[in-house]
C-alpha cells in the first residue's frame, strides 16, 4: 500500500479531523483514511464504463456475450474435471 504525505494543513482543519475521529472511535489516521476512500470513488459513468468493458471482454472472449451458457459452461468443466481423475 501506498502512503501519502500532505504538508502545510491548516491547524484547524487537523483539529477538526481529530475531533471527527474522537467522535467516531477511530484514529486520526483510519479517518482521514477512510475520507480519501470515499473521495476516490469511481463515479456512476466511470463504473458503467468499466461494466460496459468487462460486458465486451466476456463477450469477445466468448463469443456469445448475454447469450452464453452457463449450464453448458459448467457441463463442460464438469466432464473435463472427471478426466482428470
Amino acid at each position: 500500500m501506498g502512503q501519502i504525505l500532505v504538508r502545510n494543513l491548516d491547524d484547524s482543519v487537523i483539529e477538526r479531523l481529530e475531533a471527527r475521529a474522537l467522535k467516531a472511535g477511530k484514529s486520526l489516521e483510519q479517518t482521514v483514511r477512510d475520507i480519501l476512500t470515499a473521495a476516490a470513488k469511481s463515479s456512476r459513468e466511470e463504473a458503467c464504463a468499466e461494466a460496459d468493458r468487462i460486458r465486451e471482454a466476456i463477450s469477445l472472449r466468448h463469443g456469445a456475450g448475454i447469450d452464453f451458457d452457463i449450464t453448458a459452461a459448467i457441463r463442460e468443466d464438469r466432464d473435463n474435471e472427471e478426466s482428470y481423475r
